[in-house]
């Protein structure tokens, strides 16, 4: 009988623990419905700093302070362009060529896991020689002739750094701080938190160059992650239809469009009002605004009515729709126009063997449109408002990968150190920042870690990149995750 009523009791007190829990689960299920609510509380969070200027339909309502960038043309060179062969000279490894690098160098960093059968580690010099240029006196490659002719205009900071060691990870850590797929990208932080400048253009626009080479490039990188779809990068296309889906279908008028639009976007604000789904809200801004494009768009990207000195200025292929020339000058059009955030990618620059053939190939064909965006956006007044953005995901080791010889060699994914630059708005001109070891192996001084890099870009938009959050599945999430520091030193 004993056994009995303590069987029941355990039966009674698990059947209760299962009700309660059911119930438990039940509301985790109701909250996942209730979408909005989850969108209410962040915008109670960001209500409790009032901005100080101007607001776009942004989450923000404004900026936390006075903006020095209006918007940001970020120059993407995926694959990791090594600072060996860049900006980052090393007349030491001209002494050191060919022996093997000190373990005290190299200390406990990682190296990929394709070195793992290598036995030596020979430091290489670079093939290429380097002059000083501008008054700043930096060092450029001469693989780079037009962007030495801007130096001036360039903030070089030499002290990058990284954890992520292969590419995926990396890509993904420089543009969405995590290493992991799935965070919203700065392009789309950037357009949640301020909004449009321009209800005719998409806030973030990506558009990929050909020919640059075979790595893979997720669309993850400019994805939105949790944040609403329409905040997602929009990319545009070289050819006739720069996005796809676009244009009407044949025999479909404008008219008849606009009625259907109106139809659709009258039902989905009934069901919105059923089920309070934000992302409903999202697929009506991205009808009305892919109408809205149907006329912007084209005037846009059509660069049949630039002067043919603007295309000796970015190079000839700039007549080629697609290259990276042609995106660099399609850039300082969108520019024009207010895009808030251009993401230019050029693939290629993943050189674990035959590099000195295969980086003269890449700079051949970005040095020239680079510059000569600077120096387009400059004698326009763009560059006063507009940040320019130039570096990979992470930089090259000093040693060879694979067999050294006279005329060439390899270098692996390195991210102990690398080198990116910024042009423009609010960042000191003519400045080179931080410094690596005699080896290019480690950051020496003032490093500058990739967190701290996405808050500085943030801060010159006018974001205080910890207010600028998103609470996703009990937490709040922000680009620079839980730490960042803003490099004031290069603010100008």
């Amino acid at each position: 009988m004993r056994d009995f009523q303590e069987q029941k009791k355990f039966e009674d007190t698990r059947r209760g623990f299962l009700k309660k829990a059911s119930l438990g689960f039940g509301s985790i299920a109701l909250s996942s419905l209730l979408g909005p609510t989850e969108s209410f509380a962040n915008d109670l969070l960001m209500a409790k700093t009032p901005p100080l200027v101007n607001a776009n339909g942004g989450a923000l309502g404004g900026t936390h302070f006075p903006a020095k960038a209006k918007r940001i043309i970020y120059l993407f060179q995926s694959g990791g362009p090594s600072q060996i062969e860049t900006f980052d000279y090393k007349p030491a490894l001209e002494k050191w060529h060919g022996q093997e690098i000190p373990d005290s160098v190299r200390g406990m960093q990682r190296n990929s896991g394709m070195v793992t059968s290598q036995s030596t580690f020979p430091l290489v010099k670079s093939i290429f020689d380097f002059k000083q240029y501008g008054e700043s006196g930096a060092w450029v490659s001469e693989l780079f002739p037009h962007t030495a002719g801007v130096v001036d205009e360039l903030c070089i900071i030499k002290s990058m750094y990284t954890e992520a060691i292969n590419h995926e990870p990396a890509v993904m850590f420089m543009q969405t701080g995590s290493q992991l797929s799935g965070r919203p990208s700065i392009g789309s932080w950037l357009s949640y938190g301020l909004g449009s400048d321009n209800k005719d253009l998409p806030n973030f626009v990506v558009m990929l160059s050909k020919g640059g080479g075979a790595q893979p490039l997720s669309s993850a990188a400019w994805g939105n992650g949790f944040l609403a779809s329409h905040h997602q990068g929009v990319q545009f296309r070289s050819g006739k239809d720069p996005v796809l889906y676009l244009n009407n279908p044949h025999g479909v008028h404008e008219h008849d469009r606009r009625r259907a639009l109106d139809h659709i976007s009258e039902l989905n604000n009934q069901q919105y009002d059923i089920w309070k789904d934000p992302e409903i809200q999202s697929k009506i801004n991205q009808y009305e605004m892919a109408y809205r494009m149907q006329s912007s768009v084209p005037d846009a990207v059509d660069t049949s009515d630039e002067p043919d000195h603007i295309y000796e200025l970015y190079g000839e292929d700039a007549r080629i729709p697609g290259t990276y020339a042609a995106n660099c000058l399609q850039a300082r059009r969108l520019a024009e126009k207010d895009v808030k955030f251009i993401q230019l990618y050029h693939m290629g620059w993943d050189q674990h063997g035959g590099l000195p053939n295969g980086i003269k190939r890449q700079a051949l064909g970005t040095d020239q449109a680079t510059a000569g965006l600077i120096t387009d956006l400059k004698q326009r007044g763009l560059l006063e408002d507009t940040l320019v953005v130039w570096g990979g995901e992470f930089g090259r080791t000093s040693f060879s990968q694979g067999r050294l010889t006279a005329d060439n060699y390899g270098r692996d994914h390195h991210p102990g150190c690398f080198t990116m630059w910024m042009a423009g708005a609010g960042v000191k001109a003519g400045m080179v920042y931080g410094e690596t070891d005699d080896f290019s192996y480690n950051v020496a001084q003032n490093g500058v870690h990739v967190h701290d890099f996405q808050a500085t870009l943030l801060h010159l938009l006018g974001v205080d990149h910890e207010k600028l959050t998103f609470k996703h599945q009990g937490r709040r999430y922000r680009l620079t995750d839980v730490h960042g520091h803003v490099v004031k030193d290069i603010l100008a």
